[in-house]
């Protein structure tokens, strides 16, 4: 502590009549999420859709939750199926359970409206396919999109944006906290003279 430290110390003695000049510290207000508080929240908006809807797969909620974290960190679907040991094809019937499409979803090689008339004017799949000339597959294929956009507009796109202010909530977690520590350590070196000699 140098001569001009020790004098303002004395003064701030003096003034506040205190024994010591640190600060009490105060807790940061707020809570930030960990991993296991995101995945908490995922799993209840999963098994709450799972209640309320169709789901068309075997996976569990678990591993539903992990489809949802694939999707958000751009992976392929190619690669969450081989993190979870199934075909890229129940992925993707899986995101679209969740609400969750791509654009590739969207990119048919027909409209959408073409596609329910399709489905409404002939009794099979089959015939449905040959009146748009692409395979029954294909129908197959658009006509989940088709389901799943109705369904999302039916609740409103309501677990999409619950997946994205979860997610987003835990985003923030990780610069926030940086920030916290860093101001902090700035606030206690502020002014200090930094002998490094050894």
């Amino acid at each position: 502590m140098n001569e001009k430290t020790e004098e303002l110390r004395d003064i701030f003695l003096d003034v506040t009549e205190e024994d010591t000049v640190t600060e009490t510290q105060t807790e940061t207000h707020g809570t930030l999420a960990s991993d296991d508080e995101v995945d908490d929240r995922l799993r209840d908006t999963v098994a709450h859709m799972q209640d309320a809807l169709d789901f068309t797969t075997d996976l569990t909620t678990e591993e539903y939750v992990r489809v949802v974290r694939g999707f958000y960190a751009d992976e392929a679907d190619a690669a969450i199926a081989r993190d979870l040991d199934t075909t890229p094809d129940t992925v993707a019937r899986a995101r679209l359970d969740l609400h969750l499409l791509t654009d590739t979803d969207l990119d048919a090689p027909f409209e959408f409206d073409a596609l329910d008339a399709a489905l409404d004017d002939h009794d099979t799949l089959a015939d449905a396919a040959d009146a748009l000339d692409v395979s029954p597959s294909t129908v197959r294929r658009y006509r989940r999109v088709r389901d799943a956009r109705r369904d999302i507009r039916r609740v409103n796109d309501r677990y999409r944006d619950e997946f994205e202010a979860i997610l987003t909530d835990r985003e923030l977690t990780d610069p926030l906290t940086e920030s916290v520590q860093e101001d902090g350590l700035d606030e206690a070196t502020e002014g200090q003279e930094m002998d490094v000699s050894l």
